[in-house]
């Protein structure tokens, strides 16, 4: 009978001697190694470990518009895509812009009826609203059409995207997609959520710049994180070290007790809050709602406001926060995601002729 043999994984030698000279333990140093970390400052997962806003392309650009937008109290109207990145980025960009000031309103597209990206159909249900700007999340890369047609009605469209792009960009007012030509952010497997955020970072600061806040608090973009994070797991989008500093900063908090995560399809206790959780219990059960007629309408609460949108459910959901008042407490933070989904759901497949109730609540301890 033959001996089994321990092998030793060969791994990048200078990545090793770099994270050995930083003082590491060489055993943690060749399990760093190994996964692609080349230096000690790749482990710092700390909120300004984010790469700087400044670097992705067109992104200042945007802040800016956006800051004069609402100076000048121009109408926003975030198109927000269907999925669960889509999702989150558009409650990112309602919780973050109303904090700014903003006039902010919403509509996610029925995907069985409009399909999917700014659609010039989607442009004409758009235009009731009267928006002064469009501002798409996780789509817009390749809606040519739709872009087209919102230029004809007056209407300026502002494109947050992480798909890759085609020969040809939409003639927006503005683009902000890692992906997109010319730019050289160094992580280009942002979400759609990540995008957002970003944006959403750089129009803080040229606020700050033009003195918009005045003596009031600046909104801490860093309690959003949480929102950032869901929607870039359920993505299935590439853990780099950008991305990692969301996911760490999610997981953190909760351990932390700053918000109790539970699921009545699930019986979690607070320790169990980690990437496998989030991956493979939440995620999920979010994307399964893109992926059935059975979904129906869900709704974001975040402190005293709150958000309701669709992932594929039948009606397309257009609303604002004043729309949808919340029974919590102001102090809460309360993510509340409810919907008739498929018993097999934590089986991440849709069984849709067993239905049953699932609900996932992210609040504040205490609530």
């Amino acid at each position: 009978m033959s001996v089994p043999r321990i092998v030793t994984r060969n791994v990048p030698q200078a990545a090793f001697d770099l994270l050995s000279a930083s003082g590491m333990h060489p055993i943690l140093a060749r399990i760093y190694a190994a996964r692609g970390i080349s230096g000690a400052q790749q482990l710092d997962t700390s909120f300004n470990g984010l790469a700087p806003f400044e670097r992705l392309r067109n992104c200042v650009t945007m802040a800016q518009l956006l800051a004069d937008a609402i100076a000048a109290k121009q109408r926003l109207l975030i198109v927000a895509d269907y999925d669960a990145d889509g999702a989150t980025a558009c409650a990112l960009g309602m919780i973050a812009l109303q904090s700014f000031g903003a006039q902010v309103e919403y509509l996610v597209p029925n995907r069985f009826e409009y399909g999917y990206g700014l659609t010039p159909e989607i442009v004409a249900l758009a235009a009731a609203r009267r928006p002064d700007f469009l501002i798409t999340v996780d789509n817009g890369i390749a809606s040519i059409d739709g872009v087209a047609a919102a230029s004809e009605l007056g209407i300026r469209v502002l494109i947050t995207d992480h798909h890759l792009p085609a020969a040809q960009l939409p003639a927006a007012a503005c683009i902000v997609n890692p992906n997109q030509p010319g730019c050289d952010f160094p992580s280009r497997n942002l979400a759609g959520v990540g995008v957002m955020f970003y944006v959403l970072l750089a129009l803080r600061a040229e606020l700050r710049a033009r003195r918009w806040f005045g003596g009031r608090d600046e909104p801490n973009l860093a309690d959003l994180l949480d929102l950032v994070a869901l929607g870039t797991v359920a993505d299935v989008v590439r853990l780099d070290d950008n991305n990692r500093i969301a996911i760490d900063t999610m997981t953190r908090d909760l351990r932390e007790c700053n918000r109790v995560l539970s699921s009545s399809a699930t019986d979690l206790q607070l320790e169990d809050y980690d990437g496998f959780t989030i991956t493979y219990t939440f995620s999920p059960t979010l994307k399964t709602l893109t992926r059935t007629k059975a979904a129906t309408s869900k709704t974001l609460l975040t402190g005293c406001e709150a958000l309701s949108f669709s992932l594929g459910q039948r009606n397309t959901v257009a609303g604002t926060f004043d729309q949808f008042p919340a029974s919590t407490p102001s102090q809460a933070k309360v993510v509340d995601v409810s919907w008739r989904c498929s018993r097999s759901i934590l089986g991440v497949r849709a069984n849709t002729e067993a239905v049953q109730t699932a609900k996932i609540v992210i609040r504040k301890q205490g609530t």
